[in-house]
């Protein structure tokens, strides 16, 4: 977790990675165990808790967001595109995420990335975003 935190400049409740499991070259992979007394599970849905779409991205983001950390350059990295989002199944408390970020592209301060989140054997999230480093404020 503290190289989680060290990486980037989220911090729970809004956190979506416990951990960096692999990060070799242009890829990525961490996770996140979801755990019962998760904000969002009270009220999405009470009495069959999924974890919202939006979070999912969200996980793909951050963990985008740590390898971006990786190339050294200072600034905040922030998601301009998102597109090819495709939900396979249904995330609920209990579960493990596996994050998955490879960087397909980088052109000057932007980031091609594409993410996928396996809960086992079982392909839950598949999508493809850009982000922008902006650099850091004075």
């Amino acid at each position: 977790m503290e190289e989680v935190l060290a990486t980037i400049p989220q911090r729970p409740p809004f956190l979506f990675v416990d951990k960096i499991i692999t990060r070799e070259g242009n890829s990525i992979t961490t996770q996140r165990i979801l755990r019962e007394d998760e904000f969002y599970f009270q009220g999405h849905f009470p009495g069959n808790p999924i974890m919202p779409g939006v979070l999912l991205c969200e996980a793909c983001f951050q963990t985008g967001a740590i390898l971006m950390g990786a190339s050294n350059l200072p600034g905040l990295g922030v998601v301009t595109r998102i597109k090819d989002t495709k939900f396979k199944n249904f995330a609920r408390p209990g579960d493990t995420l596996t994050i998955t970020v490879t960087l397909d592209d980088k052109i000057d301060n932007a980031f091609y990335m594409s993410g996928t989140i396996w809960i086992d054997d079982k392909l839950i999230l598949k999508i493809i975003f850009q982000a922008a480093l902006l650099p850091p404020e004075n």
